[in-house]
């Protein structure tokens, strides 16, 4: 970005904030301005990578490598599609800036100038937030990409999410049944056995279809090779006659 930064030190006055607070007060404010400084600018505002791969795409919630990836998908997106809002509220803000200083410049009124430079002070640490805001989301986005990259293996459907979504719900309800005990609810029980029963009774009928095509397949292969061979017989007679 080309322009500086401003300042926590510029935007959040210290003697603005020292109005505010008594004498013991104004004293441990002071001896941490370096401290907040410095805990303003390195703040965490998102997710760690830590917290995106054993929180976000944690084994229980998405068991497969396909799943991870379009979950990954979905975060990436989200990220994106806020970071685009969050451009339109900046130029909001800039405009609002430039308001707000012509305002002060232009007016006549002591009182409405000093509105109006409080309203700026406001807008110029709004600003200052929002690029700490940006930045951040950049960082989570370029995160979302280096994951993406390491689950694209070829090994699962990249155009159809719910090509191998199957396969991922069989797995995460089969982990969910096995944590069911005395202690828990007859809802919960039949919510997770019933959905695990139905996906499994789909992933064997998608087996048995992917074999039937198989079959179906080598049959017609078959059919080719005699019909070639016959063929073959065909000429060969010809040309002895």
């Amino acid at each position: 970005m080309k322009r500086k930064k401003e300042d926590i030190a510029i935007l959040a006055k210290q003697n603005d904030i020292e109005n505010i607070l008594d004498e013991e007060d104004i004293n441990a404010f002071r001896s941490m301005i370096p401290e907040l400084r410095d805990s303003w600018t390195k703040k965490q505002i998102y997710r760690t990578e830590v917290e995106m791969r054993a929180s976000v795409l944690n084994d229980g919630k998405f068991p497969t490598r396909a799943s991870k990836y379009w979950q990954a998908v979905r975060e990436q997106s989200v990220f994106f599609e806020n970071l685009m809002g969050s451009t339109f509220d900046y130029r909001k803000n800039e405009v609002k800036i430039k308001q707000l200083q012509d305002r002060i410049k232009n007016s006549n009124s002591e009182l409405d100038k000093e509105m109006a430079q409080i309203e700026l002070e406001e807008s110029l640490f709004a600003r200052a937030n929002m690029e700490l805001v940006a930045k951040d989301r950049i960082r989570e986005l370029k995160l979302w990409s280096k994951i993406l990259k390491e689950l694209d293996d070829g090994s699962f459907n990249k155009k159809d999410p719910g090509a191998d979504q199957l396969e991922a719900l069989r797995k995460r309800l089969a982990y969910k049944a096995k944590l069911l005990s005395k202690n828990s609810t007859a809802t919960d029980a039949f919510n997770i056995l019933s959905v695990l029963k139905t996906a499994t009774s789909l992933k064997k009928e998608s087996l048995k279809a992917i074999k039937n095509d198989k079959k179906v397949l080598k049959d017609k292969q078959t059919k080719l090779e005699k019909l070639l061979v016959t063929k073959k017989k065909k000429k060969k007679k010809n040309e002895i006659l």
